[in-house]
């Protein structure tokens, strides 16, 4: 908004002018009085532009302006490699069945019943507002959610398929609650999205086209796959690149798309289309940062190995060590969890999730590393999360600040 004040017209030595305070700054507009106009508009211009720059940039880049204005993903991947500490989550109609994130391929569970998981996803308990205070209370910067796991469940707004949060009983668009609070509060919003495994979608690649997570090992044809050759992953992939622009629209503060599974790459790069799709990214948000574990193509911005930031998977592919040579010596984000092995909430390791004391350990060893550390919490079934994840996070966010 223009600060100016129109003071005087006032005369020296015989010639009109007018003065306009602007901050500290004082322009004097001499001789012919058509030119006040002209000036005023030009004020009006720069400052409105200013504050439309100061308004669209992400709450949590606020001490990064001149370095956004200037160019918006560096000025974020100067924030990302001092942010340290952030919150993953592993949420979706998994949670209902309470064994992990991968229950429908390990359990083989057929298309058709495992999508009548919806018809009882209610969210209830998922607090948006809840959860960034946990995140801010251990001491994290940002927070990663799936917008999209492998089983094509999405917890946001979307006109490419009625298998969501929207259309569940749950009725609510999870992501936009989530960025509606993190932008509030300072944090920045990460959105995983499951690009290379879908076990919902028609037309993704079959087990038998190149890789053996692509699809459950169905001892039936499952009549909901219509994959037949090649060129029908084209289709997915279009569908894939509908919702990335849904995403980035939608929630256009996002810090970046955080892509998975990295070996359903691995296993047959030539069906994806990864520069196309990067390309959409970064057209549609210049600031979001992306990444896709090891990398796809060395077009990332930061990798992001599980566990230990030495691992390494996808060896045997000749584009898998190509890649890993270009990310090296990129920024990193060791992924792990609070429950033993699991990503999505799984009952059987209650009792079993990691300490504060093992936390701790965690965020020095990714320290150490100059590495972020993104913990992963699985919330249950109504949207909570475990009480004694809740617990271990505000002992770690207390002992950070000793």
């Amino acid at each position: 908004m223009l600060k100016g004040i129109y003071k005087s017209a006032e005369k020296s030595d015989g010639i009109p002018y007018i003065v306009i305070s602007i901050k500290s700054d004082a322009y004097i507009m001499k001789n012919h009085p058509r030119y006040i106009p002209a000036v005023f508009l030009s004020l009006i211009l720069l400052y409105s532009c200013t504050d439309k720059k100061m308004a669209n940039i992400p709450s949590y880049l606020k001490d990064f302006q001149s370095e956004y204005n200037e160019n918006p993903r560096a000025a974020n991947l100067k924030w990302f490699t001092g942010a340290r500490f952030g919150m993953f989550i592993h949420y979706g109609l998994y949670a209902q069945l309470a064994k992990g994130e991968w229950v429908q391929l390990r359990d083989t569970i057929p298309v058709a019943e495992y999508a009548k998981l919806k018809d009882t996803f209610t969210a209830e308990k998922f607090n948006a507002d809840f959860i960034t205070d946990l995140a801010l209370e251990a001491g994290m910067k940002y927070i990663t959610i799936t917008s999209k796991h492998h089983d094509g469940f999405c917890l946001f707004r979307t006109e490419q398929t009625d298998f969501n949060s929207l259309d569940a009983p749950c009725g609510r668009d999870l992501i936009g609650e989530l960025d509606e609070a993190c932008q509030k509060k300072g944090l920045a919003l990460f959105l995983y999205y499951s690009y290379a495994a879908d076990w919902k979608h028609p037309y993704f690649y079959a087990r038998e086209a190149g890789w053996e997570n692509a699809r459950p090992a169905y001892p039936e044809p499952q009549p909901e796959y219509k994959f037949k050759q090649d060129e029908d992953f084209r289709i997915y992939v279009d569908y894939v690149h509908a919702q990335l622009k849904e995403l980035l629209t939608q929630y256009p503060t996002v810090a970046g798309i955080w892509f998975d599974p990295i070996m359903g790459f691995y296993s047959r790069p030539d069906l994806f289309p990864i520069e196309e799709t990067y390309a959409l990214v970064r057209s549609l948000s210049p600031h979001a940062l992306i990444s896709f574990k090891q990398g796809a193509n060395g077009d990332e911005d930061f990798s992001a190995p599980e566990r230990n930031a030495a691992a390494r998977v996808g060896s045997q592919f000749e584009v898998a060590r190509r890649v890993y040579e270009k990310n090296k010596n990129k920024p990193r984000e060791i992924c792990n969890t609070l429950q033993p092995r699991a990503w999505g909430y799984n009952k059987q390791a209650d009792g079993l999730h990691k300490s504060a004391d093992q936390v701790m350990q965690m965020l020095n060893e990714a320290k150490e590393l100059n590495a972020n550390l993104l913990l992963n919490i699985g919330p249950k079934a109504d949207g909570s999360i475990p009480e004694v994840d809740v617990a271990t996070l505000r002992e770690a966010g207390r002992r950070q600040k000793l």
